[in-house]
């Protein structure tokens, strides 16, 4: 049946139908298989109740806040803090790319967001600076990675609501490994522009007005700080702190930058409309898909399969067996059916081979970020390459290095804990 399910899934993908159709599709057929119709009256209550949880309002806030502070100047004010930061060095804005994007991060949690904002101001930048078309929207896509990891992130809440596990832990959580892989971006673009000989890119400009720019930087660094910190500290919850990001970016945006229009507001809910419904209809769909296979016993068969090969003796083997999974699944599919496909099925499995229930969101939502950038789906790659103007095929050719540096950082995380677990154990959250 599961195989039969799967096939039917990726044949309505290929026709063109929705995802989310395509998933509930799936679960039909899958019913029809079992022969008992009487589940068909059950479909509709798992749909609403998988979109019917309270703390999965914070995404729609946590996007909200991403689109207007794109739209009221706010997201360029940090650009210019990356460039006076680390711009003047060789291959200045490969690493303004990367700090960009573990700024935004600390704002909306969305790789796509992130990467749209990046891509459409860096890359045309950064080819007028020297840098290759490619690895300019490739390096764009990479740091955008950074967006799921570093709080909030929009995956972690689906993963936390899904699995109990404290928001705020998880979010804590994220913070080093988004810094890790940020690092070994960064790596990469040294090596990069040593071996092709990028010039040191001429920001005295910049730099005579660095006290302006840390001036007006402040203020769009106060959204990112609200949502963090509120969460993090307990203050208040995802859900109040996204509002309060909201609040905060519509008062800078008409009252300092003056740049946010009625107009602008009402597009932007029209936007976050848009997006939020899209991944609230893949959650619901995908959670029908999850209660079909538990109805079937598959989570519990796959669980017999893990501990009668002894995987679960082994948490480091383990960790890399689930991942080896994930990954490729994730290629193919939307990450967030990905995720709420398979977080009920796996993330039991981690808890009863003692893994910290931090640690793997952390090991799983990298994993289905990476897959954002890489062949044949690679949602940011068509991204960066419409905002960016640089060919699609450039950008899907020359993207396999930046996803070895993110499955190497992978690599990193899982055979070190520490660097998931540290910032917790510090704030007692874990």
């Amino acid at each position: 049946m599961v195989l039969f399910m799967l096939c039917a899934f990726f044949i309505m993908m290929v026709i063109g139908f929705p995802l989310y159709l395509s998933l509930l599709g799936a679960a039909f057929l899958g019913v029809v298989v079992l022969g008992d119709w009487s589940l068909c009256r059950v479909i509709a209550q798992q749909f609403y109740g998988g979109m019917d949880v309270f703390s999965l309002m914070a995404i729609p806030f946590f996007i909200w806040t991403g689109i207007l502070m794109n739209r009221s100047g706010l997201t360029d004010r940090l650009l210019d803090l990356s460039r006076l930061l680390v711009g003047s060095v060789r291959g200045g804005l490969g690493y303004v790319n990367v700090v960009g994007g573990i700024i935004l991060a600390g704002v909306n949690g969305s790789a796509a967001a992130d990467a749209s904002a990046l891509g459409s101001i860096l890359i045309p930048a950064m080819i007028k600076d020297g840098f290759s078309p490619a690895y300019s929207a490739g390096l764009t896509a990479s740091s955008s990675l950074i967006g799921p990891i570093i709080p909030p992130s929009i995956f972690m809440v689906i993963y936390a609501t899904m699995t109990n596990t404290s928001i705020g832990g998880l979010f804590a959580a994220g913070i080093l490994p988004g810094i890790v892989l940020g690092g070994a971006f960064m790596i990469m673009n040294y090596f990069y522009s040593i071996k092709h000989g990028m010039p040191i890119s001429d920001f005295r400009e910049i730099r005579s007005q660095g006290k302006e720019i840390l001036r007006r930087s402040c203020i769009g660094l106060v959204a990112p700080l609200i949502i963090i910190g509120g969460i993090v500290t307990g203050i208040v919850t995802p859900t109040e702190s996204g509002a309060l990001g909201v609040a905060y970016c519509i008062v800078a945006g008409s009252l300092y930058t003056r740049k946010l229009t009625w107009r602008d507001i009402g597009e932007s809910i029209y936007e976050t409309v848009r997006m939020t419904s899209s991944i609230f209809l893949i959650m619901g769909a995908a959670t029908v898909i999850g209660w079909i296979l538990k109805w079937e016993q598959v989570p519990q068969r796959f669980a017999g399969m893990v501990i009668q090969s002894g995987l679960m003796d082994n948490p480091w083997l383990l960790m890399m067996v689930l991942s080896a999974i994930i990954f490729p699944i994730g290629m193919f599919m939307e990450e967030v059916s990905t995720l709420t496909l398979l977080t009920p099925i796996f993330a039991p499995l981690a808890a009863k081979a003692g893994i910290d229930p931090l640690h793997f969101g952390v090991v799983m939502t990298l994993n289905v970020t990476i897959a954002l950038i890489t062949p044949p789906m690679g949602a940011c790659n068509y991204i960066v390459a419409a905002v960016g103007g640089v060919e699609l095929g450039d950008v899907f050719k020359y993207i396999w290095p930046f996803i070895g540096v993110a499955l190497l950082v992978l690599l990193l995380i899982i055979t070190f804990p520490s660097i998931t677990t540290l910032i917790p154990r510090l704030l007692e959250l874990s």
